[in-house]
């Protein structure tokens, strides 16, 4: 099977072999157990987000060539890291991820989200029972849903693609082992069910996108882009690696 064909038809991909070494993937378990440690009492457990902005060392994992050889058959050559998080479930209590499309949050930052690619490590063991992602293959192509309000304390965001657009007997559940990842496309409809489960459930998102794209530095605030490799070809405003 063509993985670039499949996730072309299909929105994303299972790469269900370990994608660091295990020493590097270990050194990455332990720098997420520090961040959950020491992260703000006010946030949850599946609010980390950006935390390379704050964590230098993630850049070690950001920018390995396992990850960025796995991204450029998808993305192309020319590769911008656009943002990174860690998505942690509680036993028992963890959050559902409501339907939803990452670019439906990124709508107007960029020139075109047709190339940006999340890589979706796992760090504990993901399953059905513990609230792994789940998508539905093809959705990519469907343009930006409308959305509906939904409750902000049981779900991880306060809204949700309306009911009527979702049939959910035909999503994919990505169960993977420990270091072993899923990419998907930005455009995709996905999320998770809720971790009632006695098992913790998390995953850490690496997303990319192509240089050929332009981000839209008026309407991107804050937030900062990195060059991954290959050429800047948009002339995106790109951040300095940290020393």
């Amino acid at each position: 099977m063509d993985p670039v064909q499949f996730y072309r038809d299909n929105g994303y991909w299972l790469h269900k072999e370990p994608l660091f070494d295990t020493e590097r993937f270990r050194r990455l378990g332990d720098l997420f157990e520090k961040l959950l440690t020491n992260k703000d009492p006010a946030k949850r457990a599946d609010q980390l987000d950006v935390p390379h902005f704050a964590e230098p060392q993630l850049f070690e994992f950001l920018m390995a060539d396992e990850v960025l050889h796995l991204v450029e058959p998808f993305i192309g050559p020319h590769i911008g890291l656009w943002s990174s998080h860690f998505i942690c479930k509680e036993p028992a209590i963890g959050r559902a991820t409501p339907w939803h499309e990452d670019s439906a949050y990124w709508n107007g930052r960029m020139d075109q989200l047709d190339r940006i690619v999340t890589v979706w490590l796992a760090i504990d063991p993901s399953r059905r029972r513990n609230g792994c992602m789940r998508v539905l293959p093809g959705s990519h192509e469907g343009g930006f849903s409308d959305y509906e309000p939904v409750d902000g304390e049981t779900n991880t965001f306060p809204r949700q693609v309306i009911s009527e657009k979702i049939d959910a007997t035909q999503a994919v559940y990505f169960e993977l082992e420990p270091n072993e990842c899923s990419l998907h496309d930005a455009r995709i409809i996905h999320g998770a069910e809720a971790n009632t489960s006695d098992l913790r459930r998390c995953g850490y998102t690496m997303r990319y996108f192509s240089l050929e794209r332009r981000v839209i530095p008026e309407l991107n605030g804050s937030h900062k882009v990195w060059h991954c490799r290959g050429e800047n070809l948009a002339g995106n405003e790109l951040a300095p690696l940290p020393t």
